[in-house]
């Protein structure tokens, strides 16, 4: 339940970061505005980071440790799932005849007909 509850959280995060990603105004040549004459700086002429770029950061960090976290609680859940398939291992169904016939007392035909008989 947890698992599946954090994945919503996680798309929901991970839809977010694509929509911030691409709603972001774009920042000119990369930081090539001095072979092109241009006086815009790599990370921007305001200096400042704007709502959405520290939202994408954020969102970043977040999609980053929820991918780690999803994993992690994942694998746990797999590898308890696994030892529990072994340590209760299904037990074969109990055949009534064969545990009534081994419970039965049985003659030793061998000690009969080496016994000597009484005169």
């Amino acid at each position: 339940m947890l698992i599946e509850f954090l994945t919503v959280l996680f798309v929901i995060a991970a839809f977010f970061l694509a929509l911030f990603v691409l709603i972001q105004q774009g920042k000119g040549d990369m930081g090539m505005g001095a072979l092109s004459g241009s006086t815009q700086m790599l990370f921007g002429g305001s200096g400042g980071q704007t709502f959405f770029e520290k939202a994408t950061w954020v969102l970043g960090l977040i999609f980053m440790f929820g991918a780690l976290g999803l994993s992690v609680l994942k694998s746990r859940q797999i590898r308890k799932s696994r030892l529990d398939s072994f340590t209760t291992a299904p037990q074969a169904p109990t055949n009534t005849k064969a545990t009534q016939q081994e419970s039965a007392p049985t003659k030793d035909v061998a000690t009969e007909s080496t016994q000597a008989p009484a005169a």
